[in-house]
């Protein structure tokens, strides 16, 4: 198979909703450090529940060429509001980078897209 720019935007989205999707399930399950960052930044409780089902939905969109833009801005869309959190907070840089890299694969997701 030759590689061409719908295979490589494929890869990059599938990587991207696996991604989300792990996040997702962190963010639903409310244990560790995920449920402790939350509590610290001050988000209510159902606030990490709900970030969760977003980012499955994001990931749930991401697969399919006809849901994929929706998929990317949702995800697009948690990245800010993640982004503005950390640095709201002055967070360390061990927690900006994941955050940097979800949002440089979305943004490279879309570029790829054309």
């Amino acid at each position: 198979m030759a590689w061409n720019s719908v295979s490589f935007e494929s890869i990059l989205a599938t990587i991207v909703a696996v991604l989300f999707a792990i996040a997702g399930v962190i963010n639903l399950s409310r244990r560790g450090a995920a449920k402790r960052d939350f509590a610290r930044w001050g988000y209510p409780e159902w606030f990490q529940l709900l970030c969760g089902a977003l980012e499955l939905l994001s990931a749930a969109l991401l697969p399919w060429q006809q849901t994929r833009v929706l998929g990317l801005t949702l995800a697009g869309a948690i990245m800010i509001g993640a982004l503005f959190t950390l640095l709201r907070n002055r967070e360390p840089f061990g927690h900006l980078a994941p955050a940097l890299v979800f949002s440089a694969l979305i943004v490279a997701t879309l570029a790829v897209r054309g």
